[in-house]
């Protein structure tokens, strides 16, 4: 890991992570919805076949540390009872806001390079475009430093701790130790064929099966709702243009061969030829309707591992949380499958280090791809001396503003 957030993969390959922000979607008007699906599809339609990415989504429990602290300083008159009351709510609202769960949205992309100097200039010209059509969103954006991932990584490998990260760049060269030596835990624990341990905690990795004939924009968004430390991570390939023509060009090459055998079938047989096997009409249809998309619709072809990560300080707490996880996925009729065996390649994809090795891939155009939407609800959070407004009904996060800073400054006092 660099300083500037570049990460250097064993493959030669070179990542940079970029965080962003939520924008109000599942409250928004259907014509403001379907503009935010659009604009995320040609988002995804950015990325080409040599630039794979992955979106990260990472819940996990806060820091004693709190972003806001509460600064109502005593008097000494015959108040004072009072503020302490009204300090007290304030700071058990800011402690129990969202369950104690942190929300973090991540992007990271890689390109392979012989040096880091040879990739600094690709990498810097891709986050500029990212953000640029993050803007284009109106979601807010901004590249992670070295240290700043390295924090995220940290928080991974120890699930569940409450201890702060401690380090700077000066301990290098005085410890002669490696960053992976500040974030590694105390132990991995793979032995087992369905769970894993990190330390003391529980985890299991597992992969979404996608089964629906349509998908729904909720399922990705009530995954992120659940107050639980996990992560969702999802693998993104763009497959190039003319392959993915030429591959389903031939399908449905080998469709139309099954249906002359199937009608030569029903000819020596003597029943009518255009009697064809459901599954095979069904097959043709798709593959037909596929080729139109790419062909005449502005869509592409992606690859998508869509992995799943839950961690928990009890393995009947961890199976409790990935039975609620399937309940949901089963409402959306796509279920989840445990990675067997593969618990490492699990858990080491979800990190947000750009690197992939789990081989379980899902062919969707970007329609299908862009239908899982990251975006929930806008919070309004901000820094300086910001005022307690209540609590955001739909991600539970508090809302601190100080409404003199905004663009209407205007304000109203009720009372009785």
């Amino acid at each position: 890991m660099f300083k500037d957030g570049v990460c250097r993969l064993n493959n030669g390959v070179y990542t940079k992570t970029v965080e962003f922000e939520d924008i109000n979607y599942q409250l928004a008007q259907a014509e403001d919805q379907s503009a935010i699906f659009d604009r995320w599809s040609s988002f995804l339609n950015y990325f080409d076949s040599a630039l794979p990415f992955q979106l990260s989504f990472i819940n996990h429990h806060s820091r004693p540390e709190s972003k806001y602290t509460v600064n109502i300083a005593p008097r000494h008159d015959e108040f004072d009872s009072i503020r302490a009351e009204y300090v007290e709510m304030l700071e058990n609202q800011i402690a129990k806001s969202n369950n104690g769960i942190v929300r973090t949205k991540l992007i990271t992309f890689g390109v392979p390079a012989d040096s880091v100097k040879a990739a600094r200039p690709r990498l810097e010209r891709i986050e500029a475009d990212i953000m640029g059509n993050f803007k284009q969103l109106g979601v807010q954006s901004r590249p992670l430093p070295g240290r700043e991932r390295l924090e995220i990584l940290h928080g991974q490998l120890h699930p569940g701790g409450r201890e702060p990260f401690t380090f700077t760049w000066e301990q290098i060269p005085q410890t002669g130790m490696t960053t992976k030596d500040f974030i590694a835990p105390t132990s991995f624990d793979f032995r087992r064929g369905r769970f894993f341990k990190v330390g003391a905690t529980w985890g299991a990795a597992s992969y979404l099966q996608i089964t629906a004939s349509e998908l729904s924009d909720k399922l990705l968004a009530e995954l992120l709702e659940l107050d639980t430390e996990m992560t969702v991570t999802m693998h993104i390939q763009t497959v190039d243009q003319s392959k993915a023509i030429k591959t389903i060009k031939g399908k449905l090459s080998d469709i139309d061969k099954m249906k002359m055998e199937e009608q030569k079938k029903a000819v020596r047989s003597g029943y009518d030829m255009d009697i064809l096997p459901p599954d095979l009409v069904t097959f043709s249809k798709d593959a037909k309707t596929l080729l139109e998309d790419l062909q005449s619709r502005n869509e592409r072809m992606f690859l998508l591992t869509f992995l799943i990560v839950n961690m928990a300080p009890t393995r009947e707490q961890l199976e409790n949380e990935i039975f609620t996880v399937s309940g949901i996925t089963q409402k959306y009729n796509c279920t989840i499958r445990r990675l067997d065996f593969q618990q490492e390649q699990g858990f080491l994809s979800s990190l947000p280090l750009g690197c992939n090795a789990v081989e379980i891939q899902r062919g969707l155009t970007t329609s299908s791809t862009a239908i899982f939407i990251p975006f929930l609800t806008q919070e309004l959070r901000m820094d300086g001396e910001a005022v307690y407004y209540g609590l955001n009904a739909l991600s539970h996060n508090v809302i601190m503003a100080d409404r003199k800073k905004l663009k209407s400054a205007n304000g109203m006092y009720l009372g009785s």
